[in-house]
């Protein structure tokens, strides 16, 4: 198989292909690891890889699932395969190991899949852009100037360039949705609790993070889902099963659905008129679908919601960084940080249990109006970014910058996404638009608590009619051949 044939599958491709002999696990992995080594020094998202996958799965064969025989990455953050390092995009924790197996790796192995690598990430995950001192930046495969997004950058830019068509990764504010649209990919957040983080932690964040994967298609999307979702003993509640299978329900198209629109960054900054503009035209094809679509979104205090995200997302924050420093037995310092990690280590150290509790007290608020406004509407529809990716090299790891302001710096860009984080309901970021510059625009839809397989449904019924699997970008692996 030549690369760029590897690369124009998405996964389901890919493992029909294993089954019916055409070509073997190993093969396929040892095309992931040729992909990476082709584009990594100008993309900056791989981590590590590792080529002792190939000779491993020749001899033991991956797991019969979905995606059997299909190399993957993981994110390198907090997880992977044990014995392997996972630095979490961080000096500080350089040389740490993967101590035991979690729930989620164990079930991307149950799915087939095999994880050869791992990608990169901000550091412990905190930002809208994987720029990091330790690992360097991380660009999308559209245009080497343009950020990937964070904190699952790594893992938007590697299934965008064709590296792989699936990469692991986690959103706590928009991490998985942000690559996604910056690197013109499929990234579903699912409702929290959907996918377990067992078995050493229950609800990271406070509940706000989220387990799933960046990927290249709507129906690889669904059918990890189907693998990944599910409770494991001793999680803090169970959300119920879809009626069928998710990779079943998207062979239907949802029934007329209401569409709520809206544009506007809910930050209060000026919008992006090429962003809006495809947001609306997104609408548009909803109502020409049969969709009852109308401009509408959930009103709550912008100000009130941003004090709350920077109190929890700083003691947290705070809770996690001097964990991992006195277990590997070094300082949380200017010499191991960036500066906005630092700040942010340094403000959560300084919030009291009864501010932590107030922010928990306004999301709960916010909470109330979501489920108010998805007993109206069906789905909301934004665009996932407020405005276009920003260049790399507009955020400064070294800059000591106070959580408020990075957070406020951000907001333009990211308002669409962290209250659903903290609210719980399921979004997911198609690839649908692009601007007239060639840089893919990614369109989120949101539904209520619970609703992956409305979401689904919706989503596969858009790529049916707006198809991107078309679409190349610039640093895609098939555009390195040699003549």
């Amino acid at each position: 198989m030549r690369i760029d044939e590897y690369a124009a599958h998405d996964g389901l491709g890919l493992a029909a292909l294993v089954r019916a002999g055409e070509v073997r696990p190993a093969e396929l992995v040892a095309l992931a690891v040729e992909a990476s080594t082709l584009v990594n020094p100008t993309l900056h998202a791989v981590v590590a890889t590792y080529p002792d996958r190939i000779d491993t799965v020749a001899t033991t064969p991956p797991a019969d699932g979905p995606f059997t025989g299909v190399p993957t990455m993981v994110k390198d953050l907090f997880h992977g395969e044990p014995g392997w390092e996972c630095a979490n995009g961080s000096r500080l924790c350089a040389g740490w190991l993967v101590p035991s197996a979690d729930e989620f790796t164990t079930r991307l192995h149950r799915a087939g899949l095999i994880p050869m690598g791992r990608t990169t990430t901000s550091e412990f995950g905190l930002l809208g852009t994987t720029e990091t001192i330790a690992a360097g930046r991380t660009c999308s495969p559209w245009d080497a100037g343009t950020m990937a997004g964070g904190s699952s950058g790594g893992a938007g830019a590697v299934v965008g360039a064709g590296v792989v068509p699936i990469a692991a990764g986690s959103d706590g504010g928009g991490s998985i949705r942000i690559p996604a649209s910056a690197c013109g990919v499929v990234g579903l957040k699912p409702s929290r609790g959907r996918v377990p983080w067992g078995p050493d932690v229950a609800e990271p964040l406070l509940g706000w993070a989220v387990h799933f994967a960046t990927t290249r298609s709507v129906r690889d999307t669904a059918a990890l889902l189907d693998v990944l979702a599910g409770p494991m003993p001793g999680d803090p509640y169970e959300i119920a099963a879809p009626a069928i299978p998710y990779l079943s329900a998207i062979d239907t198209p949802p029934p007329p659905l209401r569409v709520a629109v809206w544009t506007e960054p809910w930050s209060g900054h000026p919008g992006d008129p090429e962003v809006s503009t495809a947001g609306h035209a997104i609408g548009a094809l909803l109502a020409a679908m049969g969709h009852h679509v109308e401009a509408a979104r959930p009103w709550f205090s912008w100000e009130a919601f941003l004090v709350a995200m920077t109190d929890v997302w700083s003691a947290t924050t705070a809770h996690t960084v001097d964990s991992m420093a006195t277990l590997l037995g070094r300082e949380a310092t200017s010499v191991t940080l960036e500066g906005a990690t630092l700040e942010l280590l340094r403000h959560g150290r300084e919030v009291p249990a009864q501010r932590l509790i107030d922010a928990q007290g306004t999301v709960h608020a916010i909470a109330r109006v979501m489920g108010h406004f998805f007993s109206e509407f069906d789905v909301l529809l934004t665009p996932t970014l407020g405005a276009l990716p920003a260049p790399v090299g507009r955020y400064d790891p070294w800059a000591p910058t106070h959580p408020f302001e990075t957070f406020a710096a951000w907001s333009h860009l990211e308002s669409f996404l962290a209250v659903f984080n903290a609210t719980g309901q399921p979004a997911i970021s198609l690839p649908l638009c692009q601007s007239a510059s060639g840089l893919p625009i990614g369109i989120q839809l949101v539904s209520r608590f619970g609703a992956e397989d409305l979401l689904l449904r919706l989503a596969a019924d858009l790529e049916r009619a707006a198809p991107w699997a078309g679409r190349t970008p610039a640093l895609h692996v098939s555009q390195h051949l040699l003549p």
